[in-house]
């Protein structure tokens, strides 16, 4: 290009990107060590100043660590120009946190710039204040916030604003209450910049104090279509919670109606609703399946504690019944709706899902349908939000197929959509699809078929099977297009060869299955069919289901059980040849057809299965082999001649329990389900939980309805709320008695949660016995009769399936009694549950040495990190320092002090700081509390004191001063990450929902070995001890290991479960406890893989929200488990 005048490509860009950067900052990122920095910073001219501190910046951004300019850069903060201003506070909130004390050097001239008449300075001053989040300055931040809160600039309210949720998270208990006032003051602000940042800090710190909303309702919803984009999302989920909070659900919504679609004779007014929905063809899918009121609870009780439940799909709907109230004549309900309808056609996609998913709860049926076409605008319009808008419109979809039925052609496929937009295009048109338009759907569904992508082909296929089964009509039309594709590829012989081939083969074998299974009859052919086409079908999975059919069907018309016998010989023949799941299938299908024949093809069936199971007892496969074990035990009497006899004579009597079992489990046909399994996850609609199917941090569902108190609550212009809503006499009555009960769930709610751990802690203590072990065994068996003793089964079947039983089939030797088997005893006993014992008198501590006898002049200063906490403040760490008179004389006036803080106090005091701020540093400044003076220490002596410190950080020293005898000995107290938590009690289930919650980037994961237990495990092997001793101490030793070097708390540990008794893999402890400084859960996951008598590889998890906390903490432990120690207890 252009190469007649010398100039390349790369030529041309260079000199490019130089124009480009004329004029602009870009060139200190290329050398910004280039010029003396410091010289510049103390420069009298600003723009020396505004260089030296933009290279600063230039540097942060590259992550260089240029905290040693600290003390110059806050000389600068009383400068008079604002560009420079503006720089040093940019680099005080970068580097507070490390250097506080020179901070607070600085509070003055914030206070200072909080009264400039600019509102820049005034807003950045504050925004500084709030960013050092410093406990000694959270008085002053606090004056400061309420002052800029009645600020008349709206950019200073703003940050105000901005500053709250900076406040709160220092966790400030007597602040609180005044927070929430300046929240209140700030969303009844005029201007929407600061309503927006106002809801956003009212969602962050008192989302559940819904009185502040009740006051500025009507006005939050006029002022909801000027605020800030981001600003509408957070404030459209705070007016949707108060709605539902103060008054429930509207009775002409979807949701109420899909709830009481089931209890729908008994009220008869929801069964008007819902002749009203089937008149204007919007609910024809509405009674296919209980996804739509699984979608409903899940958004009022969230998807963990609904889907927790045992047998919740038998759940009688008639336990969760919530109030519901009247929209027409409700003001509240109709205005937040009016307000944002707008806001459907936003600009912002999150903005649209956000109203969209109002609408959707709260309004009538016959206007839930202005939210299709913004959605449907959205995913054409915006590529980047494509995904997640489609993620909702599934939901949408599943729950209320006919809402997008009209408009199944915007689900059509494009070719440059990627395979996820691709899935989810197709689980929709599979879901929304009519009688009138499954033929547009299936030839198009032809064409996919035929796509490069075969794993997008195979779900096509699975999508017709899934427009059979919601179109009974159709079934025929899609059974006729998949038998010819399945005889069609069958055909070529392409399935063997290629993966993404042979899974459509599977998909087009599961959607017949599934049509066959709604009326077996009608299909008698198509089994035939497909028995016929066996020998071709070369796919293992597709080979399995195939025999499944003959086996489930074997009885049904006339010739297939004629010809199922030869079948049998068939597969008999090719049992060696076959893979794992086709020989399954066949041993469970040659014992269903045993079951049900008669006459003389009896005895030919005998043989075959005698045959099946003489080859899969020799097979390589142990699963094949366990298989034919357990038929061959069930099926004693069959195989048996003359027991086969006895059966035939006493076939009404069933005595024998094998025979009973054996025609449950196999004797009659599965039966079908009309509709598909729910175990799906729901979350709000707009939400990052709907988008990656968990509760993502700070995830809450909608409150339960009508439990907010209405007493006390006025809106803006004076009136009562009650005053505005027209409710009967009987909804307030109700709605009062589920306010009281909903406040008394919440506090035993919270007193079960914050009591979980002392009351573990009483039953520990109540036990006397000092000699418990660390970790005891319990029989499984005792405990499930000690916990479900009185919920036991007294039926002949409940002890049919019981342990005990099954094991007795399972022997191959019936008459040899367990008890006369040591080695079957010891297998028996390795199924046992943990419990954990009192581990306070085997934990010992690790010593560290604060002074030795050379420097100390014989005297000798070990110290040892306390579980105990402080009552100073949570911030200090309690130690115990043993102090030991090495030498020959007496040793008088020891004493351990610190020196810096006590500097820094004085030059804090000679500062012009006001009173307040003085008294607070005064009184936390000192990073150590008083220790109590050793007036003298006799030679041979050793005394202990318990001292209180407080690190600046749990990676860096903390410098003391130890006076002995007159003389001065600088030591360093190095901190242990392990002591910066404290134990937090938990139990299992706990543990596990705190855990799901800090998945992703709040988690980490390292590898190490671990060879403590060997040498303990040598001790006991001339003592014979028993297997279970290998996993006993194997869990001590880790146990002891962690405990000795970290504050935490043994929540559980699970045995391993392995066919061999000398393999630890599987073994699983879990400690748990949270964060000093902030309270914030750390919790950590040690599983164990290898063989109890060698060398253990461990995986240690942490899971913590303060990542770079988690990640040392992570490195601490792998480091104190590598290293070996000779006694843990």
């Amino acid at each position: 290009m252009f190469s007649q005048f010398g100039a390349t490509a790369d030529t041309l860009s260079k000199a490019s990107t130089v124009v480009f950067r004329i004029g602009t900052d870009a060139h200190l990122y290329d050398d910004p060590e280039d010029v003396s920095i410091a010289p510049l910073l103390d420069s009298k001219f600003d723009s020396e100043k505004c260089e030296a501190l933009k290279r600063l910046l230039a540097l942060i951004a590259q992550g260089f660590d240029v905290s040693n300019f600290f003390p110059q850069v806050v000389k600068n903060v009383a400068t008079q120009s604002l560009e420079v201003k503006k720089l040093v506070y940019l680099y005080l909130l970068h580097y507070a946190h490390k250097r506080p004390n020179e901070a607070l050097l600085s509070i003055n001239c914030f206070q200072k710039d909080l009264g400039d008449p600019n509102p820049l300075v005034r807003a950045w001053a504050l925004r500084a204040m709030a960013g050092i989040r410093l406990h000694v300055i959270a008085p002053l931040v606090m004056v400061a916030v309420g002052k800029c809160a009645r600020d008349p600039s709206v950019y200073v309210r703003k940050c105000a604003a901005n500053a709250l949720p900076k406040l709160h998270d220092l966790r400030l208990d007597e602040y609180t209450a005044s927070i929430e006032e300046v929240i209140g003051i700030l969303l009844n602000d005029h201007s929407p910049c600061v309503v927006g940042a106002a809801a956003a800090a009212f969602s962050s710190i008192c989302p559940n104090n819904m009185s502040l909303i009740g006051r500025n309702y009507h006005r939050l919803c006029e002022i909801l279509p000027d605020v800030e984009e981001w600003g509408q999302i957070v404030l459209i989920g705070i007016l949707l919670r108060y709605v539902i909070a103060r008054h429930g659900f509207v009775q002409e919504s979807i949701m109420a109606s899909l709830h009481h679609t089931e209890n729908c004779k008994s009220q008869k007014d929801f069964c008007d609703t819902n002749s009203v929905l089937e008149d204007n063809g919007a609910m024809s899918g509405l009674h296919e399946s209980e996804l739509a009121n699984v979608v409903f609870r899940c958004y009022i009780e969230g998807p963990d504690q609904y889907l927790s439940r045992v047998g919740f799909m038998n759940k009688d709907s008639s336990e969760f019944n919530p109030r519901v109230t009247s929209g027409n004549n409700n003001e509240d309900m109709t205005f937040l709706l009016r307000c944002t309808s707008p806001l459907l056609w936003s600009n912002n996609s999150a903005v649209v899902l956000a109203a969209a998913g109002v609408h959707w709860i709260m309004s009538p049926i016959e206007e839930v349908k202005r939210i299709v076409k913004p959605l449907l605008f959205v995913q054409r319009s915006s590529t980047a939000s494509k995904y997640v808008v489609l993620c909702n419109i599934q939901v949408f979809a599943k729950a209320i197929p006919s809402l997008f039925s009209p408009y199944f052609e915007d689900f059509f496929i494009c070719s440059s959509d990627s395979y996820q937009i691709k899935a989810l295009k197709l689980d929709i048109l599979a879901h929304i699809v009519t009688d009138s338009s499954i033929p547009f759907v299936l030839k198009e569904f032809q064409d996919y078929i035929r796509d490069p992508d075969r794993r997008f082909a195979a779900d096509t296929v699975a999508g017709i099977g899934i427009c059979a089964q919601r179109l009974p009509n159709m079934a025929n039309t899609c059974l006729e297009f998949l038998l010819a594709l399945t005889r069609q590829q069958v055909m070529t012989g392409e399935f063997g060869s290629v993966e993404g081939e042979a899974n459509i083969l599977i998909q087009a074998i599961i959607s017949i299955k599934s049509i066959v299974q709604q009326d077996p009859p009608s299909y008698e052919k198509v089994i035939i069919r497909l028995v016929r086409s066996l020998n071709s079908v070369k796919v293992p999975a597709a080979r399995a289901m195939i025999v499944w059919m003959v086996g489930e069907y074997n009885s049904l018309g006339d010739m297939i059980p004629r010809m199922v016998t030869t079948v049998l010989k068939y597969l008999a023949r090719c049992f060696t040849s076959e893979e794992l799941e086709t020989k399954l299938q066949i041993c469970n299908t040659t014992v269903k057809v045993l079951l049900h024949a008669e006459g003389n093809d009896q005895s030919t069936i005998q043989k075959v299965l005698s045959y099946v199971l003489e080859l899969a007892k020799y097979d390589l496969c142990y699963d094949v082999r366990d298989r034919a074990y357990f038929l061959k035990n069930l099926l004693s009497s069959y195989l048996d001649s003359q027991g086969l006899k006895e059966e035939n004579n006493n076939l009404s009597q069933d005595k024998d329990i094998p025979c009973v079992l054996a025609k449950y489990l196999f004797g009659g046909q599965t039966k079908s389900n009309s509709s598909e399994p729910i175990d799906h996850r729901f979350y709000l609609p707009g939400s990052l939980s709907q988008i990656v199917l968990h509760a993502a941090p700070g995830y809450e569902p909608l409150p339960k309805p009508c439990t907010m108190l209405s007493d006390g609550l006025k809106n803006e212009f004076g009136e009562g709320v009650t005053s505005e809503t027209s409710v009967t006499d009987d909804q307030n009555s109700v709605s009062e008695s589920l306010d009281e009960e909903n406040s008394s769930t919440y506090s035993s709610h919270h007193s079960d949660a914050s009591g979980s751990g002392d009351s573990e802690e009483d039953a520990s203590a109540s036990e006397d016995d000092n000699s418990n072990p660390l970790i005891q065994l319990a029989d499984a068996g005792n405990v499930h009769e000690v916990k479900n003793g009185a919920s036991q089964s007294a039926s002949d079947f409940g002890e049919l399936l019981s342990k005990r039983a099954l094991e007795s089939w399972l022997d191959e030797q019936p008459g040899f009694s367990s008890s006369n088997n040591p080695e079957q005893s010891q297998v028996n006993r390795s199924s046992a549950r943990i419990s954990i014992g009192d581990v306070g008198g085997q934990v010992k501590p690790k010593s560290y040495s604060l002074l030795d006898t050379v420097n100390g002049n014989g005297l000798k200063v070990d110290y040892s990190f306390s579980s105990e906490i402080s009552d100073i403040s949570p911030l200090f760490i309690c130690i115990e320092a043993s102090f030991k008179n090495c030498s020959n004389e007496i040793m008088s006036d020891i004493n351990l002090v610190d020196e810096e803080s006590d500097k820094g106090t004085n030059s804090g005091d000679q500062a012009s700081v006001t009173h307040e701020s003085s008294m607070i540093s005064q009184n936390n400044a000192s990073n150590l509390a008083s220790v109590e003076e050793i007036t003298s220490l006799e030679s041979g002596q050793t005394m202990t004191r318990v001292i209180r410190v407080r690190f600046h950080h749990h990676l860096l020293p903390l410098k003391l001063t130890l006076y002995c005898n007159g003389k001065r000995h600088p030591v360093k107290l190095r901190p242990d990450i392990g002591y910066f938590v404290r134990a937090l009690p938990l139990d299992v289930d706990a543990f596990t929902i705190k855990e799901s919650h800090l998945r992703g980037m709040f988690e980490c994961t390292r590898r190490c070995n671990f060879v403590d237990h060997v040498e303990d495990l040598g001790k006991d092997k001339a003592d014979n001890a028993l297997v279970e001793d290998k996993f006993l101490v194997i869990c001590r030793s880790l146990a002891l290991k962690m405990l000795s070097n970290a504050n935490l708390y043994l929540v559980s540990v699970d045995m391993p479960v392995a066919a061999k008794l000398d393999d630890a893999t599987g073994l699983c402890l879990r400690f748990s406890s949270k964060l000093l400084s902030s309270s914030v859960p750390c919790l950590i996951t040690i599983t164990v893989e290898g063989r109890c008598s060698e060398l253990l590889e461990l995986t240690v998890k942490v899971n913590c929200e303060e990542t770079v906390f988690g990640l040392n903490l992570l490195n601490r432990i792998v480091n104190f488990l590598v290293e070996p120690s000779h006694s843990h207890v």
